[in-house]
Order: structure tokens, then sequence, then C-alpha cells
């Protein structure tokens, strides 16, 4: 039973660790950070798929936010 625990507090863990990550860059990288801190939340139950999707993240571009002209 203490070995299922500890399996899960570690998955929830890495769900966390991962959806932060993720939310975070996708604020700066994504128009829909929410969007993407919940696909990296589920893909931190896999951590190869949560890394891989994290160094994607950090490889695209930032988004620009077009300015408006001074008249």
């Amino acid at each position: 039973m203490s070995m299922l625990l500890l399996i899960l507090q570690l998955l929830f863990a890495s769900m966390m660790f991962f959806g932060i990550l993720s939310y975070s860059l996708g604020r700066k990288k994504t128009t829909n950070p929410k969007l993407t801190g919940m696909l990296g939340a589920i893909l931190g139950l896999f951590p190869l798929l949560g890394v891989i999707f994290l160094i994607v993240l950090v490889l695209k571009a930032d988004i620009t936010t077009p300015s408006i002209p001074q008249e």
C-alpha cells in the first residue's frame, strides 16, 4: 500500500512540475497558456513526453504583440 502511495505522489508531483513549467512557458510562447499548462500536466504522467513537450516549447519562438502606432 505504501509503495502505491509513493508512486501516486511522484506522479502527482511530476504533473504539477510539468504543468507549472508548461504554463509559464506558454504565457510567452502561445496564445492559450491555460491549454498549454493542462497539456503539460497530462504529459507529466509520462515524464519523457513531458520533457519532450518542454523542449518543443523552449525552442518555439516567442509571440509578439502587435504595437499600436502612435498618432
